[in-house]
């Protein structure tokens, strides 16, 4: 039987934080730590929530589960985020040592590929996972937000 826990799986859950982010009035953004299968950490982005500038959803994300697993290294671990890392967070990501980035949407202006930021050399990558769904979800919000104004 194939295992139901895969990447579309967990990015589907990374979309329900974003959800909430969207709720929120937050940058649609959301991401799950897994080990072995287990979601460690959930969060989303808490930047307006928190006046903060560096409290995207992975670096949230890095500080649950590092704390869930008693230390700073996310060794065997796979983040799952709804958008492209930027370079901070991806930068953070090289410092947590984490084994895997799975992305959704890609982020052609301030993703960490286009504007070759480092990650650690044992993280493996895979982008556009629900690609579509990931992206809709920012454009959603950024066209309530332009219509707003």
């Amino acid at each position: 039987m194939e295992n139901p826990y895969n990447d579309e799986y967990f990015i589907r859950k990374a979309l329900e934080e974003a959800q909430i982010a969207f709720e929120k009035g937050e940058v649609p953004v959301g991401a799950v730590i897994v080990i072995d299968d287990k979601i460690i950490a959930r969060a989303h982005n808490l930047t307006e929530t928190l006046n903060d500038v560096t409290a995207h959803a992975e670096m949230q994300a890095f500080t649950s589960a590092s704390d869930y697993l008693g230390g700073k290294y996310l060794k065997n671990c796979t983040l799952y985020i709804t958008l492209e890392p930027c370079q901070m967070c991806a930068g953070a990501s090289f410092w947590t040592q984490i084994s895997k980035i799975v992305f959704g949407a890609f982020d052609p202006h301030r993703g960490f590929q286009h504007l070759g930021t480092s990650l650690h050399p044992k993280t493996k990558v895979i982008g556009g996972v629900l690609e579509k769904e990931c992206g809709e979800l920012i454009s959603k919000f950024f066209i309530q937000k332009r219509n707003l104004n």
